[in-house]
């Protein structure tokens, strides 16, 4: 029971930042409403304690009334001009001006119904329930400070005017804060499951559109999103900064497959891109293109030194690879084409890559060829 009553008033951490901006986007179009009421309404009240009270500002009660018209007028245009020069500031700063406010506001009802009270015992308590409500309905609080807010509130105002009160305006009080406080833990525990909700949803569409991305077997791009991977580097390319398309087939793979079955041929194609991931982190993409081909695209001018990485890091790598205590050695031929300039067309650069990588082959494999597109 106790760890039911702790989760609903906890804030997860992984949406607390979320939560934080929800609230304050909520309760800032709720202020804004709020404080053109008050400007309305307290001007209208100071013009009737100055223009229409046959006092005027002669007695000590209308006094105290037109003060306290004239503090919240000042509060609700003190929030306003803040949150404008503000309005860029950190969430924690535009939030505890906010709450600043709404504190403000609640022990203005508060103190001004209080006061009522004690001139009038006759008086209502409508006031204050009033603005118990309107807290609950229009603003957004975490848990822990609805409970402080409310708590302390309630007790404040029976500490002030409870004496005054009779049996029946004491029971509506409580009744009115027990729902009010009931009001904005539901509010804000809904909120917290739905922006839970919210997260998991993208984080299923994110994993979803990884999948459509990513090769099942090696978690490398699949071939649609490599070409769009290396398009976009492509495009990017010049003489300065040079971009190369890097094509890898595996040699005698279908003799592996052959001889060992292919859950053999999917374990060396695994492997094989476990170690294009090791041997060239600086890739901008790595996809499995076909069915034992292999791309890469760098945007950093990498192409001078790939041969050589082929040669001294790739091919040991791939020769270590065993299958059931077996070392099967695995071997791959490369093709590369340096791109010099900008807008050359994926196909045209994969065309020539994959003319080098025929070159390479005939050359009598375990090695690469390269050409340039200026």
């Amino acid at each position: 029971m106790g760890k039911h009553i702790g989760e609903f008033f906890r804030i997860p951490t992984e949406i607390r930042a979320e939560f934080w901006q929800d609230t304050l986007q909520k309760n800032q179009l709720s202020l804004l409403v709020i404080c053109l009421m008050i400007l309305g309404m307290e001007l209208f009240n100071m013009a009737r304690v100055l223009f229409w009270s046959d006092s005027g500002l002669g007695t000590l009660n209308n006094r105290i009334y037109f003060s306290m018209y004239c503090a919240l007028c000042l509060a609700a245009v003190l929030y306003l001009l803040l949150q404008h020069l503000l309005r860029r500031a950190p969430v924690s700063i535009r939030w505890a001006i906010q709450y600043t406010m709404v504190l403000f506001a609640f022990l203005w009802h508060m103190g001004l119904n209080a006061y009522d009270l004690m001139r009038d015992p006759a008086a209502e308590v409508s006031l204050f329930l009033t603005a118990f409500l309107a807290l609950a309905v229009f603003i957004q609080m975490p848990p822990l400070f609805s409970l402080i807010s409310y708590s302390t509130a309630y007790a404040v105002f029976m500490l002030l005017a409870g004496a005054v009160l009779d049996s029946g305006a004491r029971i509506n009080l409580t009744v009115a804060a027990i729902v009010s406080l009931a009001v904005s833990l539901t509010t804000c525990r809904h909120r917290v499951v739905r922006l839970v909700q919210q997260r998991e949803i993208r984080q299923i569409n994110q994993q979803l559109q990884d999948m459509l991305q990513k090769d099942p077997l090696t978690g490398l791009l699949n071939t649609a999103a490599f070409q769009s991977c290396a398009a976009a580097h492509l495009q990017r390319a010049c003489a300065a900064h040079p971009a190369a398309l890097f094509i890898i087939d595996l040699d005698n793979f279908k003799a592996v497959n052959d001889h060992f079955g292919h859950p053999c041929g999917d374990h060396v194609l695994r492997e094989t891109a476990l170690r294009l991931q090791a041997v060239f982190p600086d890739a901008a993409g790595i996809g499995r293109i076909g069915g034992d081909e292999f791309a890469m695209v760098f945007s950093s001018g990498a192409a001078d030194t790939l041969p050589q990485r082929l040669t001294q890091h790739l091919l040991p790598e791939l020769a270590q690879i065993q299958w059931q205590g077996k070392t099967l050695g695995a071997s791959c031929s490369a093709g590369i084409c340096r791109v010099c300039s900008a807008d050359i067309p994926y196909g045209r650069a994969y065309h020539q890559a994959d003319q080098a990588l025929y070159e390479a082959k005939r050359c009598g494999k375990g090695c690469s060829c390269q050409k340039i597109l200026s």
